[in-house]
């Protein structure tokens, strides 16, 4: 079988119940029906209380570049249902292979903080292609917000300390690891292990060494004096393969022997044990032997809550490293996003809104055209409003939970106010341009510098407000009552 290229901009980057519904919509002859998705999550992850908006460069990229080949062709063409039939005509076939992207879309910027229910992207044009984009788009935008939203709780944990991104070997296969290190720079990490990832995408990177090294070597001190010798400007010592505090006393020793030749070791890893026992009493070795100026770097499964309880205890640790349970979101491996179809433009020319019923309230989704419009009181993000385009009004901007509908709030009215959603493509042609990860990464930290300070506590149960303006609210009334009422049998 021929291996896919990483990175693959093929149209059947996709599930195939996406293509077998734009092939309906081609037989019904629908498929150039005007129609609105919307790309949200119902929850912030981590049971934290924001999230951190990722993926649309490598959005942007697949959509730029959206194609399908002959040979892909070739394979729908030899798919077959249960009758042992093609499932696809082949004038089907033709079509997407001749289709150009035309939708416009709409995207909250990478490193926007944002919240459950809000659009976070937005997809408007012909409804096949709008359906064929769902499953990359979700792909794309939820596993990479994920890992920023993890970084940035780690980083703030670390309380201004360096966090370095480790995981590479623990991620999800070499796409997500590499889109894991970006993220995770996104997110506040301050350099990778990902030496890849380092030149692709302008990341430091920084590397240790391990227990193998130490291990290919008869004694402790002969290991670390073979690694001065050939790297003597980037000397950290991993000094727990044998006994930790014998470990720091060694690598004591060779820095001594560095500095004699005119080199600074860099500092010394602690990869196990009680990290808060072994960095204190390691940090007494240092100040004895006048090597106070290497830094105590930490590994060893750390996250955002282990780490929080190390600064509570004071540790005299410097530098953070997190593999795993950054990379692979550990403690969340995915992120509860949807793509749902917000209105449908009839025949007459004006929009049908489109409403998902739910048992559960949080399920249902937000019919209309929306955008999301944030207020801000001087530094401060004090709630936003998600709204439909079309129906706007000079409200008093209330807003209305849209899991609690008992819940309402009146916004500010001398707010300075914006709207989140901003063009990326108009008719298939990108009207974007990517400001680059450096700039990414400050939006993070000044999104985050204007979010109170109880949201950024790990677990606080404090809700940033987010709300429908009350005109969507009662259009999302009336279009539940209609779709139950047309839809009765279906009601339990």
């Amino acid at each position: 079988m021929k291996r896919v290229e990483c990175g693959s901009h093929s149209l059947l980057l996709t599930d195939l119940y996406e293509l077998t519904m734009a092939y309906g919509y081609w037989k019904h002859r629908i498929h150039e029906r005007e129609a609105v998705f919307h790309l949200s999550f119902r929850r912030n992850p981590f049971r934290g209380n924001y999230s951190v908006a990722c993926g649309l460069a490598d959005a942007v990229d697949h959509l730029r570049h959206l194609s399908i080949d002959g040979a892909q062709c070739c394979y729908l063409q030899s798919l077959v249902g249960n009758d042992k039939r093609p499932l696809f005509e082949k004038d089907f076939l033709d079509y997407l292979r001749k289709m150009n992207f035309s939708c416009d879309v709409d995207a909250v910027p990478e490193g926007t903080i944002v919240f459950p229910h809000e659009p976070v992207l937005r997809v408007r044009g012909p409804i096949l292609q709008a359906q064929i984009l769902e499953t990359v788009l979700l792909n794309l935008i939820a596993s990479q917000s994920l890992i920023a939203t993890k970084a940035a709780r780690i980083c703030l944990a670390a309380e201004g300390d360096p966090v370095i991104e480790f995981g590479l070997r623990h991620a999800q296969g070499i796409n997500g690891g590499m889109a894991a290190t970006r993220a995770a720079y996104i997110g506040g990490c301050v350099a990778t292990s990902n030496v890849l990832a380092g030149m692709h995408y302008d990341i430091p990177v920084k590397g240790t060494q391990a227990h193998s090294w130490v291990m290919a070597f008869e004694t402790e001190r002969e290991a670390f004096q073979a690694y001065a010798e050939a790297i003597p400007n980037n000397c950290v010592f991993l000094v727990d393969t044998y006994n930790t505090l014998e470990g720091v006393r060694n690598a004591v020793w060779m820095a001594q022997r560095l500095r004699e030749q005119g080199h600074a070791a860099v500092g010394i890893r602690l990869d196990s044990g009680d990290l808060a026992y072994f960095s204190t009493e390691a940090q007494k070795i240092l100040d004895q032997a006048g090597c106070a100026d290497m830094a105590i770097i930490a590994s060893n499964e750390l996250d955002e809550n282990i780490i929080a309880r190390l600064k509570r205890q004071r540790v005299p640790i410097h530098v953070w490293c997190i593999g795993t349970k950054l990379v692979s979101g550990y403690d969340q491996p995915a992120l509860g996003s949807v793509y749902k179809l917000g209105a449908i433009k009839k025949q007459d020319g004006t929009w049908r809104p489109c409403i998902k019923i739910s048992e559960h309230l949080e399920k249902m989704s937000i019919p209309g055209i929306l955008q999301v419009r944030r207020f801000q009181m001087g530094r401060e993000f004090v709630g936003d409003m998600i709204y439909d385009e079309t129906i706007l009004k000079a409200s008093e901007h209330i807003i209305v939970d849209p899991t609690d509908t008992t819940r309402t709030r009146l916004m500010p009215v001398n707010a300075i106010i914006s709207d989140l959603l901003v063009p990326i493509f108009r008719k298939g042609k990108q009207v974007y341009q990517d400001v680059g990860i450096q700039a990414i990464r400050r939006r993070v930290r000044e999104q985050l510098q204007c979010l109170h300070p109880d949201l950024k506590q790990p677990f606080d149960p404090y809700e940033y407000p987010v709300g429908m303006e009350l005109n969507l609210h009662r259009q999302r009334t009336d279009s539940f009552t209609s779709m139950r009422g047309v839809n009765h049998h279906l009601a339990p």
